[in-house]
Parts: structure tokens; sequence; C-alpha cells
């Protein structure tokens, strides 16, 4: 078989790219948010000269994740094949519905699995299904409604996702191909000027916001993409002296003098976009909605099996950045000795850095970014998600991640 013209991962360098534009042409914010995360990583670099160790300014400048939402299982499955013809599988299975800050969702992130992908384009998309078997979310009446809506829907044409299997099966194809096949992906992510059913998205809004945003319109679109930063701390501040509006607090583990491990997040507050709305008399009217925001990351280190345990147990405490210091030393040369987190072929100064994400937080920043939402009623989860369902519905081996992160270690450091 020829080598592609366009390989995989130069589409998802385009796709990444393309989204962005699109992106920060509908939320303004979002270019503002770019160019001040450009600014704290070149200025970090300067003032740390080991900065680096976490990836390279042109990759953390470049990188993004992003984050959409769809309904059914078959339209993530969707979503499973059209991202797989850009190098992107789905990594981890997180429930959102079991966090503190519960949302009645179950998502995956769609993600290159290989170190070297990964160096070329490290475009992650975070992505969630509505969980409507959840009976805690949905009573019978609204799960049969809301299921039938969804069904009349079609987020992706066929004739997309049968492009899609064949470049993905290919691993790439030619340019003219990649041109029309990048802007179809990219457009079916765009925010829909069609109107929305207000009584509808009203109903929905009661169970969650999260829910009326993927259920109460006929398409999907980018909720956010996230520029990574290399001191959000400084990001955070720099935000807030520009005007813009962050959430209350930075989700994850905190800043302390020792080694940045997995994920710290933040983002501006949902901004109030113009909708146009149907009424129950058949009008339609102008409005608003919240539902994007202006995400941002910082990355450091994977944590192995035992050092998640140690996170998991300090952020269960009351403080943890009172106690943080009781679970963690503040060297890489004791997180690797104590067999704690990922070094490249047991290296201290060549940290493995985490590529995924933290439930809690992301159920953190998603209600943190709602004026209200509603709680989950009581009774038990007998819907039946699990990482091997989600598996099977899409059709798609679901990696786990300390597998990669294991394969990873072994390798010498890029």
């Amino acid at each position: 078989m020829s080598t592609p013209e366009i390989p995989t991962w130069r589409l998802r360098a385009r796709f990444a790219a393309a989204l962005s534009a699109m992106y920060g042409a509908e939320v303004p914010a979002y270019t503002t948010l770019v160019e001040v995360s450009e600014a704290v990583n070149r200025d970090y670099v300067t003032a740390h000269p080991q900065a680096e160790r976490f990836g390279s300014l042109d990759r953390v400048t470049a990188e993004r994740h992003g984050a959409i939402r769809v309904g059914t299982p078959a339209e993530l499955a969707d979503v499973a094949d059209l991202f797989a013809a850009f190098g992107m599988y789905p990594v981890g299975f997180y429930d959102l519905r079991e966090a503190a800050s519960p949302v009645p969702v179950v998502s995956t992130v769609f993600r290159p699995t290989d170190s070297d992908e990964l160096a070329h384009n490290p475009f992650r998309v975070f992505t969630s299904m509505l969980a409507t078997r959840d009976t805690r979310f949905f009573d019978a009446d609204l799960r049969t409604r809301v299921e039938q809506f969804l069904a009349g829907r079609e987020l992706f044409a066929p004739g997309l996702i049968a492009d899609a299997r064949r470049i993905a099966a290919h691993g790439g194809c030619d340019a003219t191909t990649a041109r029309d096949f990048v802007a179809r992906a990219v457009a079916s992510f765009a925010l829909s000027s069609e109107p929305v059913d207000r009584a509808w998205y009203t109903e929905l809004t009661a169970v969650s916001a999260v829910a009326a945003d993927i259920a109460g319109a006929s398409t999907t679109h980018i909720n956010h993409l996230t520029p990574r930063v290399l001191d959000i701390d400084d990001l955070y501040r720099r935000m807030t002296e520009r005007g813009i509006a962050m959430i209350d607090a930075i989700q994850g583990p905190p800043r302390w003098d020792g080694p940045d491990v997995l994920l710290r997040q933040s983002s501006f507050r949902a901004l109030a976009e113009p909708r146009r709305f149907r009424e129950a008399d058949g009008t339609v009217t102008d409005g608003t909605l919240r539902v994007r925001f202006g995400e941002v990351e910082a990355r450091g280190v994977a944590l192995t099996r035992k050092g998640r345990e140690r996170f998991d147990a300090a952020m269960a405490t009351a403080d943890p950045a009172a106690v943080w210091g009781e679970y963690f030393p503040n060297t890489d040369d004791e997180m690797a000795s104590q067999g704690l987190a990922y070094y490249h072929q047991g290296d201290p100064t060549a940290p493995v850095v985490y590529e995924d994400f933290l439930p809690a937080s992301a159920a953190g920043i998603f209600r943190s970014n709602l004026d209200a939402d509603s709680e989950a009623a009581a009774g038990a989860d007998e819907s039946g998600y699990t990482l091997d369902w989600m598996a099977g519905a899409i059709g798609h081996h679901v990696h786990d991640p300390y597998n990669l992160y294991d394969a990873t270690a072994q390798e010498p450091p890029a």
C-alpha cells in the first residue's frame, strides 16, 4: 500500500486548527484566552529553564483539547468512526454521574495513543453521551420522549462517516480529499442557527442544563476548546486582570512546590450567546443561552495506579492543599523511587506527561459554568453503563490509560 499524501497526523493537525478557527469566530473570548496562554507560556519558559521537560514550547502552545456532547450510543459510534480518521481513539471511561457534582453523562476521550503521534499533534476530544437509561435523572416518560427526539435527528451525514472509515483504513488520503473531508467534519460541530424549542429545552433544563444542551436541539457543537499553559495560576490572574470572569477556582490538585501531577483546569464563565427560540404558539423570538465556555489546562506527570490512589485520598480530604505533602514527596527522584509516577526509563528528569482527564474536574467545570443545575434523584443505578458496555456500543476498543503509560514509560524521552 502506498503512503498517503496526507497522513493521519496531518489530518488531525488540520482538523484541530480548523476547529480552533471556527470556535474563535463563534466565541471571541476564546481568542483572548489563546493569546494570554501563549504569553504565559513564553514567559514561563524564559524564567524556568527546565519547563520544556513537560513538552516543547511549540508543542504546548499548539496543544488543544475539545469537548463535545452527543445523545445516543449510535451518535457516539459515529463520533468514534469519524475521529479514527484523524488517528484519535477512545481512551478511558469517565462516569460524571458519580462525581461530587453529578452530571447525567458518561464519557470517553478520543486522542492519539502512540507517543510519536502525540508528539506530532496531541489533539484530544472529551466526548460525553447522555445517560438516558439512568432513572435517577430520567423517568420512563421523559426517557421515551428524549430518545424519540434523538432518534429523529442526524448529527453526521452518512457519507461523512463512510469517508472517515475509508480514510482510517488507509491511514490518510490525498490532498483534495483531505480539504473536503476536514471542512465537512468541522462543519458538523458548528453552532446551529436553527431555533430551539423553548418548552422542550426548559423541560430538559429541569433535569440538567447539560441534558438540555445535548437533547434540546437537533445538532451538536463544540462546547469548548482548551489551550494548554505551563502556569495556570498566572493565566488565571492575567485573564482576571483583563476583566474576563473566571470560574471560582482552579479544578484539580493544588499548587505546591513539588512535582506537578495529572491535570489542573479552569475556565472563563460561559457567555450568554444569542440563540433563537421557537415559542409554544409557533413564533420565533430572540434570546440567549449560556452553554459554551473557555477552558484552559496545565498538565503534569502521569501517576501510576499507586500514585492515583494517593491522589484520590488527598483530594478527599477537607483541605487538600494543607495536607498534600503528607501524600506526595516533593521531588521527582522520590516520586520515581516510590513508584508514584511515570518517568521515561525511570529517569526522574524525564516525566511522562499526563494525557487524560479527571472526572471530578470535568464535572466541576461543567457545573460551575451553569446558572443552576438539579441533583440526581435517590435510588440505585441500574443503567448498566460501563467501559465494556461503551466498547460494545461503539464497536471500538476503549484503551486503558495505565496500559498506555506503562508502554510509554519504557521508551526513551523524546
